[in-house]
């Protein structure tokens, strides 16, 4: 199944969890704060400007981008993988 965002919305799958702290301290699946790096997999077409224009939009597909701990609150599977949906400005950074 194929998911395409609308507007200034993109998907993005979350990077894998530490298994082990620092110090080699095995954690829980409950201690494990969620990452808060991911991959982006699909791209809106971009933000709808008051006059009308379509801005694009600053990452695409293939960046791996930073965001808050609770960005992306819509959550969805797909073919058995958890995908998050959230707007541009939830996100911080893109990973170069």
């Amino acid at each position: 199944m194929n998911i395409r965002p609308l507007y200034d919305r993109v998907v993005v799958r979350r990077k894998e969890e530490e298994e082990t702290t620092a110090g080699g301290i095995l954690l829980p699946g409950s201690a494990k704060e969620k990452p808060n790096q991911g991959e982006i997999i699909a791209v809106g077409a971009g933000k709808a400007l008051d006059n009308g224009d379509i801005r694009p939009l600053a990452v695409k597909v293939g960046d791996t981008v930073v965001f808050g701990q609770y960005a992306g609150s819509n959550t969805i599977e797909v073919d058995g993988e958890e995908l998050i949906i959230m707007g541009e400005s939830e996100i911080f950074a893109v990973v170069e």
